[in-house]
């Protein structure tokens, strides 16, 4: 039988995109870089995101119900990179410098260039393990941008020509 370190090493082998969720908690705006995103159903349209138990951000989202999910583009690098950071300021802050404006209907920050942003409502959460599973369903496609190319991590790593 296999171990924890070798699961690890299976599973970051497997090319996923890259997703800024972001959320307003009164009058703060939290966020984080997240891998672990997918659409689940068409009718009704619900998307899954999986968020460390022990964040703050997972304390949060249980709270508001509403957030929104940015899928990034390649040139959002740097961006992915500072929601990811451990002691990470508000969202406010990690978006100052980049185009961004507010969901309509979840009023959480959303990065502008990615691949596409959508606006969620929790239905549903589920313990599973380290992480918390946020069933959603989606509430509004904020936007679409298929000329751009996706933000793909594989191998503890961004791809570089994807």
């Amino acid at each position: 039988m296999t171990g924890v370190p070798d699961f690890v090493d299976a599973v970051a082998g497997f090319a996923t995109g890259v997703v800024v969720l972001t959320v307003r908690d009164g009058r703060d705006d939290l966020g984080t870089t997240v891998t672990s995103f997918m659409s689940v159903s068409l009718d009704p349209p619900l998307v899954v995101a999986g968020v460390a138990t022990s964040s703050y951000l997972t304390e949060v989202l249980t709270r508001q119900p509403r957030w929104a999910a940015t899928v990034l583009s390649a040139s959002q690098r740097a961006l992915a990179g500072r929601f990811a950071s451990e002691g990470r300021p508000s969202a406010r802050i990690l978006l100052a410098s980049t185009p961004h404006h507010r969901g309509e209907h979840s009023d959480a920050l959303i990065p502008e260039l990615g691949q596409f942003a959508i606006e969620c409502e929790t239905r549903q959460t589920i313990d599973a393990g380290d992480h918390t599973l946020f069933v959603a369903e989606t509430l509004s496609t904020d936007y679409i941008t298929q000329q751009q190319i996706p933000l793909i991590r594989v191998n503890r790593r961004y791809l570089e020509d994807n």
